[in-house]
Formats: C-alpha cells, sequence, structure tokens
C-alpha cells in the first residue's frame, strides 16, 4: 500500500522547531533573523509565492521585508537595489524572485548576490561549494526533495535515483545532493533529448519527476514499488472548483500512486519543503552573520 511523504506535516514540524530557536534567541536578547525579498512586476504566481515566504518568516519569528518594484524598474536599478541589501547589516538573507521581467538579465542579477545571504542558493558560489561538497546555500526544492527523504527514512543508498529534469534549480542540484555521502544513490539525470527514456523510468527506485510538463509521468514508466517525487506544480481549469482551476504535478497520480511504495501529493508535497529549506538557510545565514 501506498504511503504518503506529507511535505505539508513536515513543514509544519520543523518551522516548530524553527520557531523554537527563535524563541530562545529573542528571549535571550538577541536579533531575530531577518529574511527579505524582492520582487518585480505583478506576475500573479510570484506575488502569491512571495506572499507565502512572508506569512511563514512570520510564524517562525523571523523579520520580513519585501521590495516591490514595478515591471518598468530597469536592470541598473535592480542591482542598486541588491547592492543595497548586500550591505545592510540587518537582512541576513534575502531572494530576488523569479521570473524577472525580459529586459532584465536573471543571470547578472544572480551573481550581483552576496554569496553570504544568497538563501536561495543561487549564486555561482554556492552553486559550486555545493558540487565540492562544501559547506554552502543548498537551493531550496532539492534541499526539500533531501529533507524529506531523510526525515521518513526512506533507504536511499545503493538505489538507483533518475531525476526528470536538468534545471539549475532543480534537477541539477537535487541529482548531485542525492549521489552524495550520506544519500549514496546511483543517478540518472534524464531531459527532452534522453533516448529510451520510458526504459529509463522504468529502472529507477527512486524517480524525482521536475520535467514541467503536466502529467507526464504515467503508471506504464514507473516501477512498482517506487519512491516518487513530483516537484511539478500546474493550475488547470476545472469548472467544478469554486476558484476555477485544480493543481496537478508532473506525475498522473490517479494511475501512478497505487503502484508506489511513497510518493509525494500535489499540492502539498515537495512545495511547503520548498519554503521551510528557504527559512532553514535565513537561520543558517543569521548564525553565521552573529559569529563574526
Amino acid at each position: 500500500m501506498v504511503q504518503i511523504l506529507d511535505g505539508k506535516a513536515m513543514a509544519l514540524q520543523i518551522k516548530d522547531e524553527i520557531a523554537n530557536e527563535v524563541r530562545s534567541l529573542t528571549q535571550a536578547g538577541h536579533r531575530a533573523p531577518h529574511l527579505a525579498a524582492v520582487i518585480v512586476g505583478e506576475d500573479g504566481a510570484s506575488k502569491t509565492y512571495v506572499a507565502n515566504k512572508e506569512k511563514s518568516s512570520r510564524e517562525v519569528g523571523f523579520t520580513s521585508s519585501v521590495y516591490r518594484m514595478p515591471e518598468s524598474t530597469t536592470e541598473a536599478q535592480l542591482l542598486e537595489t541588491i547592492a543595497f541589501l548586500n550591505n545592510d547589516p540587518d537582512i541576513d538573507g534575502y531572494i530576488v524572485q523569479l521570473p524577472l521581467p525580459k529586459h532584465i538579465n536573471e543571470q547578472t542579477i544572480i551573481n550581483s548576490i552576496s554569496p553570504d545571504k544568497d538563501v536561495d542558493g543561487f549564486t555561482p558560489i554556492n552553486i559550486g561549494r555545493m558540487v565540492l561538497g562544501e559547506d554552502c546555500f543548498v537551493p531550496a526544492t532539492p534541499m526539500g526533495i533531501c529533507t524529506l527523504l531523510k526525515r521518513y527514512g526512506i533507504e536511499t543508498a545503493g538505489k538507483h535515483c533518475v531525476v526528470l529534469g536538468r534545471s539549475n534549480i532543480v534537477g541539477t542540484p537535487a541529482a548531485n545532493l542525492l549521489s552524495r555521502k550520506g544519500f549514496d544513490c546511483t543517478v540518472t539525470i534524464c531531459h527532452s533529448k534522453t533516448q529510451n527514456l520510458k526504459e529509463m523510468c522504468r529502472q529507477a527506485d527512486i524517480l524525482v519527476v521536475a520535467i514541467g510538463k503536466p502529467e507526464f509521468v504515467t503508471a506504464d514508466i514507473v516501477k512498482p514499488g517506487a519512491v516518487v517525487i513530483d516537484v511539478g506544480i500546474h493550475r488547470v481549469e476545472d469548472a467544478s472548483k469554486k476558484n476555477g482551476y485544480r493543481v496537478i504535478g508532473d506525475v498522473k497520480h490517479d494511475e501512478v500512486d497505487a503502484q508506489c511504495s511513497w510518493v509525494t501529493p500535489v499540492p502539498g508535497g515537495v512545495g511547503p519543503l520548498t519554503i521551510v529549506s528557504l527559512l532553514e538557510n535565513t537561520l543558517k545565514a543569521y548564525r553565521k552573520h552573529e559569529s563574526r
């Protein structure tokens, strides 16, 4: 019988742990950790995501700041804001919400973020440190995947893990982390140009799906008893719902779940752990900041 990797419940548990630590810090006379976010433009999904981060920050006792900038913001203006955040001693970590408007070069912006405050783990220095197995800020979604596997006690050593997707935000760092000591998976990365993709997926003991295509993974390409991690999240129209849509993942859960040993639901799987990982990275940045 399939068991659920409940990211929502796990996130609440970890947030309680963070809140207890922050409460101890503030009761001892220390300031609270400070997480900031920068959002440019009016992208609906981005606004929702930043609002969730702001809410979660306050729930654990963090100070939270959001810098909202108009769509017309120039790259130079955004770089000025980033320089301010890099130099503000009261801010421990911050994120620049992606995607940015098309007239702004995302990599230029990411490269300008101080690695010591890069709680999204996107800067080349943090990515490089991660690849070398050094201390760093790990990208939040891959970190959330690893947290779920570890805290649920999923056996990973020697298992064949197939990662569907090679993005710099999810697929590539997840593959790197799962191959490292502590997880010890044998990892295969698959993508749109992979030949015999179905055969590859059917070999996976652990299947991480971050391919960005709604319900791409069907029952015929999942090994019976596999652990399936669905990173995808998509809104599809559904007239039967009050809000007019329902949320689905990259996995066709109504036919896949029955043959899994463990599976993440959508919503309520990896998503809640992504925001919690951001909070954990901010607390880590705070500790480093305060120890100087």
